[in-house]
């Protein structure tokens, strides 16, 4: 089963469901002046994690090289973006 599990992808999709729990849960507790700010910086700092998660996704379902690479370069972009968000 856990083969399987695996070999599909749906291990990660689980993860995934675990990371939007988790981004709902940030975005209700965290509190901001901003109107929707909460939100934003939330979804900004696990957008990074979601990309490798799907990147991930796609070479354990072996597809095709492409795609893995569209997530990886996908996930600079928004960590840059976050750490811009937060001068960092």
């Amino acid at each position: 089963m856990m083969r399987a599990l695996y070999a599909s992808g749906h291990v990660i999709d689980l993860v995934l469901v675990l990371v939007a729990v988790e981004f709902a849960v940030l975005a209700w507790r965290r509190r901001s002046p901003r109107p929707g700010a909460a939100a934003i910086d939330t979804a900004l700092a696990l957008a990074p994690g979601v990309c490798l998660l799907l990147a991930l996704r796609a070479a354990l379902t072996g597809a095709p090289w492409t795609h893995v690479a569209a997530w990886l370069a996908a996930a600079l972009p928004v960590h840059v973006a976050d750490l811009i968000r937060r001068r960092v």
